[in-house]
């Protein structure tokens, strides 16, 4: 029975049995940015089962095929992945549940009659394992599977007791086993396995034999039934759910294995596709038995990992799920290479698992380009380094007939650990796995100190003055003054002006002041947004606020104080243009992320970002430069939407109501129970705290300055709106003016196309002159230069040497000239001088006859440019050297022949 086949029974079955087939959600969990991946079938409900949310059409049943990803985080175990029958990256979980509805009796049932019904697997080949409390699940397995209590198994906590957290709901569950020795063609028991269990003729087990072979591979697990039927309280108590409910999962990949005699989850049609693209690409058939299969193995579920992941919006990166992403790709592309492939591999086998899984998950075969494109990149900048990074590791961890043995050999150092990951590329499971294999241990710690070394060095780099004169002690209780503790209220969204009191202060070291307001507009930097500037004025004082920042919950201005300052009232004041060129911005910054994912695809999210008065910076995924009609498609896309004058509506919502409407979380952030919304209708929908405008028509206008990669995988964008665009555009066009200008053009009749044309002829007129002096310098006759430079040469022993001082214009009409002398001169060395843009340069040139008795101009010209304290260097037949001014590159000519006529009768 093939997957697809199992899939649809599954779904079908629990239709029939009024379910409600639910979509698998995305990979990315979109309401919990703190779980790093999908990995189970009720993540999606987390929030039905916990009672927040209701079902979306009231059916308190429901089933799935799930996406699932278990790498990174508590589940870690890539490295077992290719190398046992039944790890994966990447599977599919089935599954049906009852939000307070069926119990235990139906969920058993359920299974039971699927198992033996649709699938057809002979009762005699299944066992169940239930909690070793749970009496009641124990006696509705005989009951309704008439399963003898001898193949019932009750095990502890560890197996089978299940909770979503360490409080909250939880209860027992039950597990259904099927004995792979007698169900599949191809099952071994283990070198050396002895006991009850490997006993085929055997029909009961005793519980250590069940567990012992359960563990060995011998009984595997297909479906898991989840019976959530208390609640946990803090103290450990545990108290009845009111309406219990079931959660149950099977792998896919599990039970195709079973249903095509197989024992190995590989060998099944879920993955043979990839494992004999792989063969066709690397030449050499797949044999499990071979030494290397495994590598087969990885790459084709490594494979599946990636085109999922990628479908769903995750982009490669140095952090989060980023992370995990990039470290399976460069997994997949280390085991390419150990089977010899030093090209792009993996993308191959990803069109392959597109084809074959595209009907059932349409985002495959709605992102097949981005998926392609983004796999190879990657490819491509991992297999730039890879052979340097491994030719390290040769040295760090060198492979002997050790390898294998339990022995340790040695460890690799934590600085060597982070230039493998800062200069190669290697992700640190990646050098622990190859370490590993080959005997070695690696200094984790010394890996964290030099990656945290790393990262200390880039903050200090970023931090300005003020900032480190406002430390971590800035909100010490005791360095203060206070008038009063009262709640402090922000209103910087409605106000750039505010009649308020001064709540606290306190005097700086660096003479500036902090100031506390009652009511402040002062908004401190948070989400990219800049701390605002401004004005604080009292009675006979005044703070000129150059900083804003946040200390226990309360906001502070800080800045130089005229006067002497005291409690009462006091008059806040923020530049009006200051915040309303900002606001600009930042709802620009909102328009811009929703072009990006618009034009280049839902993989884009923000990787950063600043807001400032003057103009906005954007970081975001993407894996290469955009295309300027890219760049064209996202700035008009945002200025339509400016142009539509929508407003923006702002509200406070609960963190979930806030995610079901649509609102983009950034993973990572941490966000409280209610969120502030910033919707833009029809364009945009985020999270945010920052300011905004009232109605995107107050932009008036966006323009991208720039577009560059920051980090692999990170692009940024710098663009202006209002004002600054307008300034932008307005000298635009006065340089495109003053280019008519100079062209002889009028730009206001012809446009920028006229000046096009006129450009093309002159740069047609330069390159026809360029070439008219080549052909002075080269032609026939060798050109008077030439001639002139060849006439005068010295004959010492073993050649002719000729050194000049002559006037030119530019380097490259100087190499041109070098070119034209070495084709005169094959049995000479020329050393030529020439002033060029206020610096002295030398052309050293070895004649082919020369250079074929092993005379060298890189050589020559580092010791005749030391002469006058410069440096060069070059190819054998042609170098060159700077040198400070005229003064130097005159005293480098008078010893040049001295130098060359030495080096000449070395080879003679």
């Amino acid at each position: 029975m093939h997957a697809s086949e199992i899939r649809s029974k599954f779904l079908q079955y629990f239709a029939r049995q009024s379910h409600a087939i639910r979509e698998s959600s995305s990979l990315v969990p979109g309401d919990d940015p703190t779980l790093l991946f999908t990995n189970a079938g009720m993540v999606q409900f987390k929030k039905i089962f916990l009672g927040h949310d209701d079902p979306p059409d009231g059916n308190r049943r429901a089933t799935t095929s799930q996406k699932c990803v278990r790498a990174g985080g508590k589940h870690n175990d890539l490295e077992q992945v290719g190398h046992t029958a039944r790890h994966h990256t990447f599977f599919e979980m089935l599954g049906n549940f009852s939000f307070g509805d069926y119990f235990k009796r139906d969920a058993i049932t359920f299974a039971w009659e699927f198992i033996t019904t649709e699938l057809k697997i002979p009762k005699e080949h299944l066992r169940v394992s239930v909690f070793f409390e749970d009496d009641e699940a124990r006696a509705l397995w005989r009951e309704i599977a008439d399963i003898p209590d001898s193949r019932i198994y009750g095990l502890g906590h560890a197996d089978n007791f299940w909770q979503m957290a360490d409080t909250g709901p939880c209860g027992p569950c039950t597990e259904i086993y099927v004995d792979l020795a007698h169900l599949t063609t191809d099952f071994a028991f283990p070198a050396g396995a002895t006991g009850e269990w490997t006993d085929t003729k055997r029909t009961d087990f005793s519980k250590d034999g069940f567990v012992e072979g359960a563990e060995s591979g011998r009984f595997l697990e297909i479906w898991n039934l989840v019976f959530m039927q208390f609640d946990r309280q803090a103290d450990g108590t545990m108290l009845p759910l009111p309406k219990p409910s079931v959660d149950t999962g099977a792998g896919l990949e599990r039970i195709a294995a079973v249903m095509q005699g197989v024992a190995n989850n590989y060998h099944t049609d879920l993955f043979k596709p990839m494992l004999n693209e792989v063969a066709r690409i690397v030449g050499t058939p797949y044999a499990y038995a071979n030494e290397n299969s495994a590598s087969y193995r990885v790459i084709a579920d490594h494979a599946r990992a990636t085109a999922f992941l990628l479908a769903d919006g995750v982009f490669p990166s140095n952090d989060g799920r980023g992370y995990v992403l990039r470290r399976i790709l460069r997994r997949a592309v280390r085991h390419a290479w150990l089977l010899g492939r030093r090209e792009p591999t993996l993308v191959y086998i990803v069109e392959k698992v597109i084809a074959q899984m595209r009907d059932v998950y349409p985002e495959l075969h709605v992102r097949h380009k981005h998926i392609v494109e983004t796999t190879r990149a990657e490819e491509e900048r991992f297999l730039a380094t890879i052979d340097g990074g491994m030719s390290r590791i040769e040295e760090l961890a060198p492979v002997d007939s050790m390898q294998g043995s339990s022995e340790i050999r040695g460890t690799i150092s934590g600085d060597d650990t982070f230039k493998l990951y800062d200069t190669f590329g290697f992700p640190i499971d990646l050098t622990e796995l190859i370490a590993r294999e080959r005997g070695y241990l690696v200094d984790i710690a010394g890996f964290e100190a030099a990656l945290g070394a790393q990262r200390k060095m880039s903050q200090e780099e970023r931090k300005s003055r003020k900032i480190a004169v406002v430390n971590d002690d800035f909100g010490d209780d005791d360095k203060w003054e206070r008038a009063n503790d009262g709640v402090q209220t922000f209103v910087g969204y409605d106000l750039v002006e505010a009649d308020t009191t001064v709540a606290a202060m306190r005097h700086l070291d660096d003479g500036r002041v902090g100031v506390v307001l009652q009511e402040t507009p002062f908004y401190a930097e948070s989400g990219g947004q800049v701390s605002d500037r401004g004005t604080i004025e009292g009675d006979g004082w005044k703070v000129d606020v150059d900083d804003v920042k946040k200390f226990g919950g309360r906001i502070a201005a800080i800045g130089m104080l005229t006067g002497k300052m005291q409690f009462g009232k006091a008059r806040a004041k923020i530049p009006a243009n200051r915040r309303r060129d900002t606001e600009r911005n930042h709802t620009g910054t909102h328009l811009l992320h929703a072009a990006l994912r618009k034009v280049l695809g839902e993989h884009v999210h923000q990787a950063g970002s600043v807001v400032e008065p003057d103009r906005l910076r954007f970081d975001f995924t993407h894996h290469g430069p955009l295309k300027p009609e890219q760049i064209e498609q996202i700035e008009q896309w945002v200025n339509n939407a400016i142009w539509q004058n929508t407003d923006v509506t702002i509200t406070e919502r609960k963190y979930t109501d806030a995610v079901a409407l649509g609102a983009m979380a950034l993973f990572g952030e941490k966000y409280g129970d209610v969120v502030r919304v910033v919707d833009i209708p029809g364009f945009s929908t985020e999270l945010c705290g920052g300011c905004h405008v009232r109605n995107v028509g107050a932009i008036a206008l966006l323009r991208i300055v720039s577009e560059n990669g920051v980090s692999a995988g990170v692009r940024r964008i710098v663009a202006v709106t209002g004002p600054k665009a307008f300034e932008m555009m307005h000298q635009r066009e006065k340089a495109l003016e003053l280019i008519g200008e100079k062209l002889k053009v009028n730009v206001h009749a012809g446009g920028a196309e006229a000046i096009g044309k006129r450009l093309d002829v002159v740069l047609e007129e330069k390159k026809t002159l360029e070439k008219k002096l080549a052909d002075a310098l080269k032609g026939t006759g060798g050109g008077n230069v030439v001639q002139s430079l060849v006439a005068q040469a010295k004959t010492v022993k073993g050649g002719r040497v000729a050194v000049e001082q002559i006037e030119i214009s530019n380097i490259k009409d100087f190499q041109a000239l070098g070119d034209a002398v070495r084709e005169a001169f094959p049995d000479g060395v020329a050393v030529l001088g020439a002033s060029i843009d206020g610096k002295g340069t030398l052309l050293v040139i070895v004649g082919d006859a020369l250079r074929a008795k092993t005379v060298n101009a890189g050589a020559l010209v580092k010791d005749i440019a030391a002469l006058g304290g410069g440096r060069g260097g070059g190819k054998p037949h042609m170098a060159q050297a700077g040198l400070a001014d005229a003064e130097s590159l005159a005293r480098a000519i008078a010893g040049a022949g001295d130098i060359v006529s030495r080096a000449l009768e070395a080879v003679a």
